[in-house]
């Protein structure tokens, strides 16, 4: 394979950074660091890609991300949550400015993508393979990669050399090995996008299903969300075989068998998610965003806007630092990056922790989780701290209340026994 070195011309004391995948947290990174001016390569290895998720996001994101309105497929206002023993629970958002919006994430990721590239960021077709890492603070590092868009079958062998890396390129991430980030447990999102018939789509026109149980997920939910013109329709499970993946896809199948009757299946997807952040986020000078760094929720497996969040979050940490791009940061300057994020996130990665250890341990803990879920306090809470991603407290008596529902809810179904 033929050897190619990038020569970058620079300006002295620029700061050059790779961003190394363009889903929602390295597109959100490298846009961030191209409107500051600092000089920003993108490397995606699949400019089609679409991470298989509900592709659920919430309504803070629409407006801090500026997401025009095409971006969104559906916007879902209603909710149902249907337990083990199928008692359906509804959820409604009262306000009529509110909504979930549900997106494909080829719409979703190609739209940040570009935005980052027209504002400055070079974006480049490539699969990276190695990462030489500097013996010192100032030399830079060497990205290893097989350049995709110049007609060769195989690609183009090249380097680039870059003072600082964010590594955003998903659960599998090459950066992450490369800098020995750790490891960390995964979960598989596995769903299958199907068509409906006209009459069947409607019933799902702003409307979401989540289901719970051991038939459909032993660790998580499953779920029908709509989207443009079919609904995806999976299951988050830490049974990684493939025998039982497909059995708990079977499961949600004949669950919601009536509502999907006359179906056909457009696409198949599967993906790692990551099960809590990894041991070391930052190396030298080196970042892990996204689902790299390990920021997918527990309970809700929501990733999204957190892996947006995060990207943007370490970007504007590295232009601060940085002074606009004119120095080259430390490992012990970015790390300010992480103080930030576990200031803001960590106690919400905390309690949702908790509440799937609660909630998601039996089917007996799923009834009461469903159960629970119909009071509309609990409602109120939750969808508040998700719309918005900022846990409003409820009053000292609400609060009681919601306490006292959900230890009656664990006690009427026996979920408290060991």
């Amino acid at each position: 394979m033929l050897s190619v070195n990038v020569k970058i011309g620079r300006k002295p004391l620029t700061l050059r950074v790779a961003v190394v995948g363009s889903g929602p947290a390295g597109s959100s990174a490298a846009e961030t660091l191209a409107k500051a001016g600092i000089e920003t390569y993108l490397i995606e290895r699949k400019l089609d890609n679409a991470k298989p998720c509900g592709g659920a996001i919430p309504l803070c994101m629409v407006g801090e991300f500026d997401l025009p309105p095409e971006i969104i497929d559906r916007r879902v206002r209603k909710m149902k949550m249907i337990s083990p023993s199928n008692r359906e629970v509804d959820i409604n958002l009262i306000n009529e400015d509110e909504y979930i919006g549900m997106c494909r994430r080829e719409v979703l990721d190609g739209f940040l993508r570009d935005r980052a590239a027209k504002l400055g960021a070079t974006l480049i077709n490539a699969t990276v393979h190695k990462l030489d890492i500097p013996t010192n603070n100032t030399d830079p590092y060497t990205i290893h990669y097989v350049d995709h868009t110049e007609g060769a079958a195989q690609g183009i062998a090249k380097t680039l050399k870059v003072d600082l890396v964010i590594g955003a390129d998903g659960a599998n991430s090459r950066i992450a090995k490369e800098i020995d980030a750790g490891d960390y447990n995964y979960a598989i999102a596995f769903q299958e996008r199907i068509r409906l018939p006209e009459d069947k789509m409607a019933y799902y026109n702003d409307l979401a299903e989540m289901y719970v149980g051991n038939d459909v997920s032993t660790d998580f939910y499953a779920w029908v969300f709509p989207k443009y013109d079919h609904v995806a329709v999976g299951t988050g499970t830490m049974q990684v075989h493939k025998a039982s993946i497909k059995q708990l896809q079977a499961g949600i199948r004949a669950r919601a068998i009536e509502k999907l009757a006359g179906g056909k299946i457009i696409k198949v997807e599967a993906h790692p998610i990551p099960e809590h952040p990894r041991p070391r986020r930052v190396v030298g000078r080196v970042a892990l965003v996204g689902d790299a760094a390990g920021y997918v929720t527990k309970s809700s497996g929501e990733g999204i806007y957190f892996a947006a969040k995060s990207g943007r979050m370490c970007a504007e940490t590295i232009v601060e630092i940085s002074n606009n791009g004119q120095t080259i940061p430390t490992e012990k300057d970015i790390k300010l990056y992480l103080k930030r994020w576990d200031k803001k996130y960590g106690l919400t990665y905390k309690v949702l922790d908790i509440l799937q250890t609660v909630f998601y341990r039996s089917d007996a803990t799923r009834e009461a989780f469903v159960e629970m879920c119909a009071d509309l306090d609990v409602q109120k809470l939750t969808f508040d701290s998700y719309l918005y991603k900022t846990v409003v407290p409820a009053n000292p008596i609400t609060q009681l209340k919601i306490t006292a529902k959900t230890l009656g809810s664990l006690l009427r179904g026996n979920a408290l026994a060991p």
